[in-house]
């Protein structure tokens, strides 16, 4: 059962056919599963191989070209009908002498496509340069065009639907980061803390489970929370250090993502100082999004309200996203930073991550947003502050903790 009408997948492949035209495109190879999962509603762990959707402009339905093993997942979490699901066989698996593009090229032969002007998506996780290597030998008189961004573009104005999958994840992410900031204390390892927060972004809520979310928890605590992209490790939690953590829930491959900073011990005046501008900074910021606001225009609300506090940030304070498959939520598309010339219009979600990280501590809070039409409103609904828990002394009893 897919995850959406069938009337809103064949309005994406309109949308797409029509970029498809506007350059020219005799064929499209969508090969990011984001993508693919938009288009069709294919949803495996199956990217670790090779595998597309092949796109032609007289075709009502797309082509599913994977490996034969995924034929059934294909048939049962697409739209498509079976004569559009096509595998390859195990000879094209991680082998040296026969590539899955190999086949692909084949299939463009037989349909009278070797010499088409044929779009690919050249800066994915999931096209390799051996994609392309194999793409243009076994189709010497075909022109290949950067079609990188077409569907991502398409994705960047939600329906209805995808909305509301990003509000249930968004209920999702309120309970794993209560039950990360409630898990955090000094003595009890790090990885127990992310064993309870994985717990409750799977188990969702009593309405509806939790999908695996596109980045794993990032809690990196003491002077790695200077570091926005780390994990983390099994050494208990100390006293006098900030943790941050950035989690997402996700529903239908829909996320919503959430940042906060916890400290353990009494108040660090600098940490203090540095969370207040943050959270003066991503309030203002919040507030004063507006549709017909630029990225380039709202990233300019943070970066005046922190200068205020003496704070420069050199990086993107946000970014677009919703569908998504690991390694990242993001949409790679509309950044919030200088220089960025989208056009803010309704129903556009963000990830607004205004966090800022020093040399020997950092914080971080996050929002993820939906642009309304007179403004934009959080997915979640979860106190904005830094948290500060007094140290409490655990040690075991019986291989069960206690606190005193």
């Amino acid at each position: 059962m897919t995850a959406f009408e069938l009337t809103e997948y064949k309005e994406r492949i309109r949308k797409t056919k029509e970029k498809m035209t506007v350059n020219e495109l005799d064929v499209l190879l969508i090969t990011d599963p984001a993508n693919m999962n938009y288009l069709t509603g294919f949803d495996g762990w199956s990217f670790y191989v090779h595998q597309l959707l092949m796109i032609l402009p007289d075709e009502e339905e797309p082509f599913w070209i994977g490996r034969e093993l995924d034929l059934n997942g294909a048939k049962a979490t697409t739209w498509l009908s079976e004569t559009h699901i096509i595998g390859y066989p195990d000879i094209y698996v991680h082998s040296r002498e026969n590539h899955p593009m190999d086949f692909v090229c084949r299939i463009l032969r037989e349909i009278g496509q070797a010499g088409s002007r044929i779009g690919i998506e050249m800066d994915t996780y999931y096209f390799t340069a051996k994609c392309l290597t194999q793409l243009q030998a076994g189709l010497p008189q075909a022109v290949f065009m950067d079609a990188t961004n077409l569907v991502n573009d398409v994705r960047m104005i939600k329906s209805d639907q995808e909305i509301e999958y990003m509000k249930n994840a968004a209920k999702i992410v309120e309970k794993a980061m209560q039950t990360g900031i409630d898990a955090i204390e000094v003595g009890v390892r790090e990885c127990d803390v992310v064993a309870k927060i994985m717990h409750a972004q799977i188990s969702g809520t009593v309405e509806f489970g939790g999908d695996y979310p596109a980045i794993m928890p990032l809690l990196p605590s003491g002077k790695k929370t200077g570091a926005p992209h780390l994990t983390w490790t099994d050494a208990p939690y100390k006293s006098g250090v900030p943790v941050t953590l950035e989690l997402a829930g996700c529903y239908k491959r829909y996320h919503s993502p959430l940042s906060r900073t916890v400290y353990l011990g009494e108040a660090n005046p600098k940490v203090t100082y540095l969370a207040d501008a943050v959270i003066e900074g991503l309030n203002a910021t919040i507030d004063g999004i507006k549709p017909g606001m630029t990225g380039e225009e709202v990233e300019a609300v943070w970066s005046k309200s922190i200068a205020k506090s003496g704070f420069i940030k050199n990086t993107r304070i946000g970014y677009s996203m919703g569908l998504n498959y690991p390694p990242d939520w993001g949409e790679h598309t509309a950044s919030l930073r200088p220089g960025d010339q989208t056009v803010l219009q309704p129903n556009m979600t963000f990830h607004v991550i205004p966090g800022i990280w020093l040399e020997e501590y950092g914080v971080e809070l996050s929002e993820s947003i939906r642009v309304t039409e007179n403004g934009c409103e959080t997915f979640a609904d979860f106190p904005r502050k830094l948290f500060v828990k007094p140290s409490q002394q655990v040690f075991k009893i019986g291989g069960l903790h206690e606190n005193t």
